[in-house]
């Protein structure tokens, strides 16, 4: 027995006290609804409507069963609601997965944008490499996560739009080929290399080396770091250079990024998630974040702090990720 709409029937009855109007105002035949009213009224072992007379009047078993009706099909018509938020995304909790070196202006960005789109959706952000991303979405751990391309195909995952940022040489700003506008990878031969290690990004590891020795540039040593204070340090100590996106030198005024002559590598980012049995509100977070991902320029000037506390908890690892500072700034 459908007992929810039976009850819907019941409501309009009450109402209207005419069955032949509550059939118009629910859209079917007078008989059925006398049938649907009479098998409610046999499933509950009570008359709900006295038809003595010609006027139709609720009993008191009625009566009493049109305040809790009321409020029944109130909570169906929540709960319904609430699940259709949960299909579309826009309830639960989303584990998601940020690389470590994002920075806190893209962070932000992505936050805000996630609490206008979806304010009931709760966030549970990690700080985390590619690698570890990719093994936490195969054990489902993770729902979503902004990986570094190229990322294996066999992985089992759904990819979203991906964002091609330029990357470009780090380098002490007092070196001599810090003075170049641009600089050619074979003009870096002999020199150190500074990367994050293979087990972190293992796709974009070996790319990374591929491009360096296709254009001339075999590292004399590939040196390992994974916080951006340790890869300053070594730049700093001399005889070694980055390849890295322009934001990773805002951070550090001693250093300066140059453009590599015909842009022969870019750093590939986009959203991924579980090709099967996806979080509903992963698609919607890897759109977010390629156009997040896709400006250029962070806005100016501090950030902002909403009024309203968000409806989160953004949970980070040791090493936050700390704010981008331009170089005027830091001189001042």
């Amino acid at each position: 027995m459908d007992l929810l709409r039976h009850l819907r029937h019941f409501v309009v009855v009450a109402r209207e006290l005419h069955f032949g109007r509550a059939a118009e105002v629910l859209g079917m035949a007078q008989p059925p609804l006398s049938q649907s009213i009479q098998r409610l009224e046999r499933e509950l072992g009570v008359a709900l409507f006295d038809r003595a007379q010609r006027q139709v009047r609720l009993t008191t078993a009625g009566q009493l069963l049109l305040g809790e009706a009321d409020d029944l099909l109130a909570g169906e018509r929540r709960l319904r609601n609430m699940v259709d938020q949960v299909r579309r995304g826009a309830l639960g909790v989303l584990r998601a997965g940020v690389p470590p070196e994002t920075p806190a202006v893209i962070l932000r960005a992505l936050l805000d944008g996630l609490a206008a789109r979806a304010p009931g959706l709760d966030l549970d952000l990690h700080e985390l490499t590619s690698a570890e991303q990719v093994r936490m979405l195969a054990e489902g751990r993770l729902d979503v996560g902004l990986l570094h391309q190229p990322v294996a195909e066999e992985d089992g995952l759904r990819f979203g739009p991906a964002v091609d940022v330029p990357v470009g040489v780090l380098l002490p700003r007092a070196a001599p080929l810090a003075r170049a506008r641009q600089i050619e990878l074979a003009d870096l031969a002999g020199l150190d290399l500074i990367t994050a290690p293979p087990a972190t990004a293992p796709g974009w590891h070996d790319h990374l080396l591929a491009v360096c020795r296709e254009h001339g540039f075999a590292p004399a040593r590939v040196r390992p770091a994974r916080n951006p204070e340790f890869l300053f340090g070594l730049l700093l100590a001399g005889g070694a250079v980055a390849v890295e996106p322009e934001a990773v030198a805002r951070r550090e005024p001693r250093i300066a990024w140059r453009p590599i002559v015909g842009a022969p590598l870019v750093k590939r980012t986009c959203a991924a998630w579980p090709d099967r049995a996806a979080h509903p509100a992963a698609p919607m977070f890897g759109q977010l974040a390629a156009e997040v991902l896709g400006v250029t320029e962070p806005p100016p000037g501090p950030p902002t702090i909403a009024s309203a506390a968000r409806p989160w908890p953004v949970l980070f690892q040791a090493g936050a990720v700390g704010e981008d500072h331009p170089v005027d700034a830091v001189r001042k």
